[in-house]
This record gives C-alpha cells, sequence and structure tokens, in this order.
C-alpha cells in the first residue's frame, strides 16, 4: 500500500505539523478533527481508517478496536498510551507509538512555573486582587532559593526538572521504584515517606499503573511537611483529589498545582467540575504541561515519522506494545511482513511456503513477545500474491502484509 493509498485519521487538534509530515512522505489522504470521538462515532469512523493518531481524550479500547478491521498503527501524540487497550491492539497485529521525549521541556517548565508562584502566594493574591481586595504583605510568601524540592519519579521530565530547579538554588531529592542516577546535586532517598518528611514542595512525574494510583493519598499527604506544596502534572489518577480537597480545607497542604485529573472534559466545550475550584491557593491547569506550540510540533513530527517507517518500511522500534524490530531499507526486493501468535513451528510453516515455492529469502528479521511475533522478510519473488494466501492459511497468522 503506497501513502496515497493510505487513510490517516488524526484526532483532538493534533498539531498541523503531521499533515504536513505525511504529505511531505507522499500520504495524501490525511483527515484532521479538531474533536474526539466517542461511541458509535468513533466505531464508524474507524471502519476504513490504517493509521490513526490521538492524543489523551480518545478511549481506543478494545471494542473500539474491533470495529478497525483495516487498522495498522496507532500514534498517540502524547507520553502515555493507557488510552489504548495495548494487549488488544498487540493481538490484533497493531503496534502502538507514542512520543516518551518531545514535551520533556514544556512539563519541567511548567512545574518550575507553578513552584514560583505557589512559593509566592501568587494565586491567592490574583483571586484576592479579582474580588476587590488588595492583600499586600509578605506573610507565607517565599523566595525559592535554599528550600526543597522532592520529585516522585526520576525519569526524563522529573530529572530535567532537578536540573532546572537546582539554577534557581532549590535543593533536590528524589524517589525512584528504579535505580536511577543522579543528575547535578539531587540525591536519591530509600522510600517515597522519607521524600515527603523533607520536600518544602513535591513534585509528581510517575506513570499510570495499579502501583502508583491514589500514590499520593491521605495517609502520604499526611506524611508531608505542613504547609507543604503539591505539585500534580503526572496523571490524574495518582493523586487522591477528596483527601487533598480537605488537606487544602485544614491547612496542612498550603497549596497546589495540579495540570491532570481523574475524570476530565471530553471536550473544551464540556464543564470542568472538581472539589479543588473553591480554593485560592491552588492553580488549576486544563492538562496542559505537554501543551506549547514547541512540544506539539516535535510531537507531531515525532509520531508521524514513526507511524511511516512502520508502514512503509516496517520497522517497529520504540513501540510500546509489540516485538521491536530494527529493519534496513528494502529496495528492489519484496517486503513481507507476518504477524502471528507466538505459537511453536510457525516459523516452520512460514519457511516452508517459500521453500515450497522455490522463493529465494534474501533477510529475515524475527523478534517475540510472549503471545505475539512478528517476522519481516525480503524475498527475491516477482509474483507474491500467491505466497500471501498461502501465508494467511497457516492458522497462527494474524496478518500479514505486501510493502511494494
Amino acid at each position: 500500500m503506497t501513502g496515497n493509498e493510505t487513510r490517516v485519521l488524526l484526532l483532538e487538534g493534533i498539531h498541523e505539523a503531521a499533515v504536513e509530515s505525511f504529505a511531505a512522505a507522499g500520504y495524501r489522504n490525511v483527515e484532521r478533527l479538531t474533536q474526539s470521538l466517542t461511541g458509535s462515532d468513533l466505531v464508524d469512523a474507524l471502519g476504513d481508517v490504517d493509521l490513526i493518531g490521538i492524543r489523551s481524550r480518545t478511549q481506543l479500547d478494545a471494542s473500539a478496536l474491533d470495529a478497525a478491521e483495516k487498522l495498522k498503527a496507532i500514534g498517540c501524540f502524547c507520553i502515555g498510551t493507557n488510552q489504548v487497550d495495548l494487549d488488544s491492539a498487540r493481538r490484533m497485529g497493531v503496534p502502538v507509538f507514542n512520543a516518551p521525549f518531545s514535551n520533556t521541556r514544556s512539563v519541567a517548565e511548567l512545574a518550575i512555573a507553578d513552584i514560583i508562584l505557589l512559593m509566592r502566594g501568587i494565586p491567592e493574591k490574583s483571586a484576592r486582587a479579582r474580588r476587590g481586595e488588595w492583600a499586600k504583605t509578605a506573610r507565607n510568601a517565599y523566595e525559592v532559593r535554599g528550600k526543597c524540592l522532592g520529585i516522585v519519579g526520576y525519569g526524563r521530565i522529573g530529572s530535567q526538572l532537578g536540573i532546572l530547579a537546582e539554577g534557581l538554588g532549590l535543593r533536590v531529592l528524589y524517589y525512584d521504584i528504579e535505580h536511577k542516577l543522579p543528575l547535578g546535586n539531587a540525591a536519591p532517598v530509600n522510600r517515597l515517606e522519607e521524600l515527603l518528611a523533607e520536600a518544602d514542595v513535591v513534585s509528581l512525574h510517575i506513570p499510570e499503573t495499579p502501583v502508583t494510583r491514589n500514590i499520593i493519598d491521605a495517609e502520604a499527604m499526611a506524611a508531608m511537611r505542613p504547609g507543604a506544596l503539591l505539585i500534580n502534572a503526572a496523571r490524574g489518577s495518582v493523586v487522591d483529589i477528596e483527601a487533598l480537597a480537605l488537606a487544602l480545607k485544614t491547612g496542612h497542604i498550603g497549596g497546589a498545582a495540579i495540570d491532570v485529573f481523574p475524570v476530565e472534559p471530553k471536550s473544551n466545550q464540556e464543564t470542568f467540575e472538581s472539589p479543588l475550584r473553591e480554593f485560592d491557593n491552588v492553580i488549576l491547569t486544563p492538562h496542559i504541561g505537554g501543551a506549547t506550540e514547541e512540544a506539539q510540533l516535535n510531537i507531531a513530527r515525532e509520531v508521524v515519522a514513526k507511524l511511516v517507517k512502520y508502514n512503509d518500511n516496517g520497522s517497529t522500534v520504540s513501540a510500546v506494545n509489540f516485538p521491536q524490530v530494527t529493519i534496513p531499507d528494502h529496495d528492489h526486493r519484496r517486503r513481507i511482513l507476518h504477524i502471528h501468535r507466538n505459537e511453536p513451528g510457525v516459523m516452520e510453516q512460514i519457511n516452508h511456503v517459500f521453500s515450497a515455492n522455490g522463493v529465494n529469502v534474501a533477510a529475515q528479521y524475527l523478534e517475540t513477545q510472549a503471545d505475539v511475533g512478528y517476522v519481516v522478510m525480503d524475498i527475491e519473488h516477482e509474483d507474491a500474491g500467491p505466497l500471501l494466501d498461502e501465508l494467511r492459511a497457516i492458522s497462527a497468522t494474524i496478518r500479514v502484509r505486501l510493502l511494494h
């Protein structure tokens, strides 16, 4: 299938650079919508799509994926992929790609801005000024220099935040379930409770997993220093919002900046509801950690490049749910992609098809995961049609595709 024949659907206002990047690669049949789709609208849209690009609102669960019979790959134009049923996609032979690096700086900068604003009490002073109150006071307003920042999750964003914070004079501690080498003067702690007890500001940069769900609950907040600040630009599920509202009411938490929420509006026209709306000392932002022009441009280019590379070449490097195969270009050869259930004897059956038809296999690349195998074969044969039929007839076959 050529780029002109490939139908691409982009949802949720993905940056226009994505369309430009597809066009530069020869893809002309690209539809870009500003909103997410749900229910029957999503099912209907998926029926004739080869590649789909989404952000965080569109939910590609098993039932939605079942309707996507032609779907070859999914691009998540963001860091997270929890909006996709990754196991179902893999079992259907659909790799999922994301952009784990492109918005790192933007999220780290938002956290820095939140730290400075909360330390100075700006959100509350601004809210009071809008009500006509003149709250000119130095009480509970602090410089960030010399304060302790505790970073929970020392990955790409957390580590970059630590470097930026040190430049402002903050002392940085971090906690991560994996061993991570410190950058700059940051210091690791062995237990989350140790970080919570020490930090003036706690900033969360962790993924959504069963372990991290409500990791900052009432007990964790009680372990924080009185008056400490909490920042969450990670995932909405990692903070117990009701417990945070109570801790803010009692004054134990001195302020918060929350960019992600357990339940978020599906469009900009839907009302945002949260018990945190009543607090002047809380910064509420609508999931904009990576919403800068620079980040969205980089994300668009990164994810499109991965989708095009897979569709044109077969490479699955950096797919989050799929066996990863690095493959050179295939000039002057036919390339067949075979996705199958990972069962004993499948490769023997595949190779038998070629040997029985007198086909020379010039190169073969294979990777497997627990339930799925992916093999790419370059062959020296003009008429590949009958070969594809025989490969599809193998009982373990999930999907076969010929690259031109």
